[in-house]
């Protein structure tokens, strides 16, 4: 592992607990369901119990006759709603774009037909179940077995991969599965508006202020100055609140044609409806290698099901054309409309999946060749991005492999199946590589010294549980020497200078120039004024002889001790603050680049079966991350452990069932939708290489939230076959899968 580069002060890469933590804990952090304010009233929908057809008639005179109902609104009589015009570059962007009630047409089961409105939430409830809605039903399409709508597109190629294919001695040819998954976080989706006559002020669950600012001003048909968006804490969002849903606008809609602030709550069953999932995607890999274990072929066909209305797709081929070394490559991709609602990004979206596949086609092509995995992936190291020519910025991936195959203790696998045993139980260990994006969006701060020996920091951005609010504190400390205790960190607010949405774990790559440079010049600020003002002790020298070290002001040729509080200075110059304004420029979807720039890892798992009861357990993860400095270890660790347990429900748990007949998520609660819970942890254990990467910020950092997630299904599928003899090519695992495997005779 590397030792640190450009040493930078301890508080960068030390395991800092979250500023935050104690509101949390305390019971003192306000999530967006927890506001109130006089007058408000509660927003229930009406869905859709079909998933295509027709409204005929919605008769809600019963509903508009009961206690505390204060309207039902439907097509017919809410306030205009529009379309966004989608901007790809995030700057206004939604998944689903249709607007809710724009037509009588039924395009998915739960679909908002009307929005019940009363004084409590229980009368709202009643009113929505009163109303009476009459559909033409037709059958709806609901298949599992992909067919793409045209032919597939090409999205990167080199050479001939059917010529190589076809001539190649050894070679796989496999498709892969995996099923819609939904997003479950504790905090269900909220919104909670207030119309003042001109203004809208929207409390959501959004994981980017300024990108729902930026949509909902267009759905309203509002100048955006007009639209203030709220988000100071978020219950998890893992990418289902990346992006505004219908719901906002019939929150907002309803506050602005009442004149009363509305709060509006989706229900846990809406959350498998209404506000995305995980696609279904089928993938087709191809893989040839030589006799020694040289790949000449990779060809990676997928097919993702979207909404009939919206092009989601599922980016399975995002990893596949830079992660090995392979001459001839094609990936290609499309699409297969269902009537659901619009898939939605989920932590490491098409990454995720995609990988599963490749990942699972190179354990497979290995166990032909008879080479171990580990050795087969470090046979077959690019020396730069074949599928662009640059080079990569910062590789580790071959030390993620040796350094994992280690500490998991690799060398004493015995390759052939069934043959580690520990009493009834058959071991089976697995492997799998991961890697993700690395880039960074747009974003401002501001950085303020204050009088009273505090700083505040300000930009809105969000923090979405994952340590967002003490990474910006710490790299004000470090910058300052101000403790954490003294530093007062803003986000949430579209009130604030612009930030980026938290997503593709882009978020702290992107904030940390901005606050950088925003430290830099409330520094460059203070030291011009204390040259300048008449009482002070540094005054007639110039301020670039002066700096700033452990929250006190000195000149650079003497010591910190010699030096002065800054709020000392600020309270002499009778001055209030001195502001720092610092931005910096994203890398995302920007041409052109001199570098590669990804996130690189690999997962080592060990499943327990034990064939006489059907019991299969995963017992222990090893991860090893080549994710840049990491700046703060506490929560990225964190990071990779909440990815890892996503990691066991996708390969063990997850799956959404629907209902051929009507569309209806069948398993669409808690108790019937299987997720990996404390009881199913295993053993973890977290290895970061700490490399920074330069190229991306000063200091190094990349996101680590989406590649701890990537790659634990395959190798969890891989140990499952070592352990079994069952190659698992659809997910989720199932004991149906094993039961008569090879393994338990």
């Amino acid at each position: 592992m590397a030792s640190a580069e450009n040493a930078l002060p301890s508080i960068i890469g030390a395991a800092v607990p979250r500023i935050d933590g104690p509101l949390k804990v305390s019971g003192n952090a306000i999530y967006t369901s927890d506001f109130h304010f006089p007058g408000m009233v509660y927003a229930v929908p009406v869905s859709s119990t079909l998933a295509k057809g027709r409204i005929t008639r919605l008769d809600a005179s019963d509903a508009e006759k009961m206690p505390g109902v204060l309207a039902i609104l439907h097509r017919e009589n809410i306030s205009k709603l529009y379309r966004s015009a989608r901007d790809l570059t995030f700057s206004a962007y939604l998944d689903e774009r249709r607007p809710p009630f724009e037509d009588d047409v039924i395009y998915y089961n739960g679909q908002y037909v009307a929005l019940a409105v009363a004084e409590t939430f229980e009368q709202a409830q009643a009113a929505a179940a009163a109303v009476q809605v009459v559909y033409s039903e037709e059958r709806p399409d609901l298949g599992d077995n992909l067919e793409p709508e045209g032919k597939l597109k090409v999205e990167s190629t080199r050479g001939d991969t059917e010529a190589a294919f076809a001539t190649a001695p050894v070679k796989i040819d496999e498709t892969y599965v995996t099923p819609v998954e939904t997003h479950n976080p504790i905090e269900l989706h909220a919104s909670v508006s207030i119309w003042d006559g001109s203004k809208f002020t929207l409390y959501e669950t959004t994981q980017g202020v300024v990108n729902h600012r930026a949509v909902m001003a267009q759905v309203l048909g509002v100048p955006k100055e007009n639209v203030q968006v709220i988000s100071r804490f978020l219950g998890s969002g893992f990418g289902g609140k990346l992006f505004p849903w219908p719901h906002s606008a019939l929150a907002a809609a309803a506050s602005r044609d009442l004149n009363r602030p509305v709060k509006l709550v989706i229900s846990r069953s809406m959350m498998f409806s209404n506000v995305g999932h995980r696609p279904l995607t089928q993938q087709r890999v191809r893989l040839a290698a030589t006799p020694d274990g040289k790949l000449v072929s990779l060809q990676h066909d997928y097919v993702n099901h979207t909404s009939i209305l919206d092009d989601y797709k599922e980016n399975c081929g995002e990893a596949t054309p830079y992660l090995y070394s392979v001459p001839n490559l094609r990936v290609s991709s499309g699409l297969a409309r269902r009537n659901v609602g619009t898939p939605a990004p989920m932590r490491g979206p098409g990454a995720v999946p995609g990988l599963f596949a490749t990942e699972s086609a190179m354990d497979e092509l290995a166990i032909k060749l008879n080479v171990d995995p580990v050795e087969f992936r470090l046979l077959n190291e690019p020396q730069k991005d074949e599928s662009n020519g640059l080079p990569f910025s910062s590789r580790h991936f071959q030390e993620c492999l040796r350094v994992g195959a280690e500490k998991f203790g690799w060398s004493k696998r015995n390759a052939a199946v069934g043959s580690m045993r520990e009493g009834d139980l058959v071991l089976g260990w697995g492997m799998g590589a991961c890697s993700w994006i690395a880039e960074r969006l747009p974003c401002e701060a501001n950085v303020e010294l204050r009088s009273d020996g505090t700083v505040r920091v300000t930009c809105a951005t969000q923090d979405i549980g994952t340590g967002t609010y003490t990474i910006l504190a710490q790299i004000v400390s470090a910058k300052t020497g101000v403790p954490l205790d003294r530093i007062s960190v803003v986000l949430g607010d579209t009130s604030l200078p612009p930030g980026p949405l938290s997503g593709g774990s882009m978020a702290t790559a992107s904030v940390i120039p901005a606050v950088s440079a925003a430290s830099d010049q409330a520094i460059a600020t203070l030291l011009f004024t204390t040259t300048q003002a008449a009482n002070s002790p540094f005054a007639g020298k110039k301020f670039n002889e002066l700096a700033l070290t452990n929250g006190t002001i000195h000149e650079k040729n003497s010591t910190p001790e010699s030096g002065i509080p800054y709020e000392t200075i600020l309270n002499q110059a009778n001055v209030s603050e001195a502001i720092g304004n610092g931005k910096s420029e994203g890398t995302f979807l920007t041409r052109p680049k001199k570098y590669s720039t990804h996130s690189f890892g690999a997962h080592f798992a060990e499943v327990t079966w034990d064939p006489g009861i059907a019991r299969l357990r995963v017992r222990r993860v090893v991860t090893v991350i080549d994710g840049g400095r990491i700046i703060n270890q506490r929560p990225a660790r964190n990071q990779i452990e909440g990815a890892i347990m996503m990691g066991v429900g996708m390969a063990l748990f997850e799956e959404t069932h629907y209902d051929p007949r009507t569309g209806h998520p069948a398993n669409n609660n808690l108790a019937d939708y299987c997720m990996a819970v404390n009881a199913d942890t295993p053993e973890i254990d977290v290895t970061f290489l700490d490399y920074p990467d330069l190229v991306l910020n000063e200091y190094g950092a990349r996101g680590v939230g989406e590649i701890g997630l990537a790659g634990v299904a395959p190798a969890i599928a891989s140990a499952v076959y070592h352990a079994s003899g069952v190659r698992i090519r659809r997910l989720p695992v199932k004991i149906e899968d094993l039961l008569g495997a090879p393994a338990a005779t």
